[in-house]
């Protein structure tokens, strides 16, 4: 099969996404398919005919993840033309000769549906939920009144425009940006003295935040393959909360799956991941993140329509919890896929 791995962008989560990007492409080089990985920002300048036949190390070069945020600017110092356009050079032309498009993009113009709806209107096939769905996901803002529809438990919040007043007396608290992942953006405000910098890092990522309350207790995640909950996960900061460093440095954190909780505990989170996923009107695939407080309560935070696929990401250690390993479920991704199209 020929697949592009379509993974880099602008957005801060640019470095998971090529790591990302980076392991589902060697997995399914493994599996024998005629594959490319490919910076979506920066594209290929290089010859197109007979492409996939050529023998080329597409993950070469490729970074770790560094504990800073990526310096965007540098980036599009690095586009020789056009910077001010997303698709880099003969993306899409290249996209457009896959039989898929596995999207290992995340965060802005990766998650929140712009690509899948330019896809879509080209009639390139790509592997996740489609533009809709990644929209609602994307945003907490929406995500929270369906949430709350739909009678699913989340932490009680309000949405922020920046520069808007509003009044919000509970602490300790967290601050996050509305449309953001991979917690880049959030912050634990403890005091009100805490606000003001916890809203400048929320709002340097976006016009839009959400601050809820925190809920002290255990972080779990649930993954969601074709509406059918997987085995929960823990994660257990070694230090501070499950943020960007600790999500993707190895070694800050531990993570136990299947999770060590009451039977009836998981049960009940994995229903939740599983109505989470009919309510957002998800497809394929998704991961949901909780907590559970001190009370054992179950509170849902949110949706991943793209989850992480690094040497440190959760999906695939809950696949791998059911006998299937990572190249199996980098194919088993790109089979639900395509039955959108079926």
């Amino acid at each position: 099969m020929k697949i592009v791995v379509l993974a880099g962008g602008l957005s801060a989560e640019r470095d998971v996404s090529l790591i990302t990007g980076t392991m589902i492409y060697k997995a399914l080089k493994k599996k024998s398919h005629q594959v490319i990985l490919l910076d979506v920002y920066l594209g290929y300048e290089g010859p197109l005919a007979d492409i996939f036949e050529t023998e080329k190390d597409w993950a070469a070069n490729i970074g770790g993840i560094k504990e800073e945020n990526p310096d965007i600017e540098q980036i599009k110092a690095l586009r020789k033309e056009n910077p001010e356009r997303f698709f880099g050079p003969n993306v899409i032309e290249i996209c457009s000769k896959a039989d898929i498009v596995f999207m290992a993009l995340h965060g802005e113009n990766g998650e929140d549906g712009k690509v899948q709806a330019a896809f879509d209107l080209m009639g390139i096939k790509y592997t996740g939920t489609d533009f809709a769905s990644s929209a609602i996901a994307m945003d907490k803002a929406i995500s929270k009144e369906i949430f709350a529809f739909y009678k699913i438990p989340t932490p009680a919040g309000i949405y922020v425009k920046k520069g808007e007043d509003f009044t919000w007396n509970t602490y300790p608290c967290v601050v996050k940006v509305c449309n953001g992942g991979s917690s880049v953006g959030v912050s634990i405000a403890r005091t009100s003295q805490d606000m003001e910098v916890a809203l400048a890092n929320g709002f340097a990522y976006g016009n839009e935040v959400i601050i809820e309350e925190y809920i002290k207790g255990r972080e779990f995640s649930v993954g969601v393959i074709e509406g059918k909950a997987l085995p929960v996960i823990e994660i257990a900061p070694l230090e501070g909360f499950y943020d960007y460093k600790n999500k993707y440095q190895a070694g800050s954190a531990i993570e136990t799956c299947p999770a060590n909780i009451p039977d009836d505990i998981a049960t009940k989170m994995k229903k939740i991941a599983e109505d989470v996923f009919v309510a957002l009107r998800l497809k394929t695939y998704a991961r949901m993140d909780f907590m559970l407080s001190e009370n054992n309560e179950i509170y849902c935070l949110e949706a991943n329509t793209l989850p992480g696929m690094t040497p440190t990401s959760l999906l695939p250690q809950e696949a791998q919890a059911i006998g299937m390993d990572f190249e199996a479920l980098c194919e088993k991704i790109i089979e639900i896929s395509l039955n959108k199209y079926r």
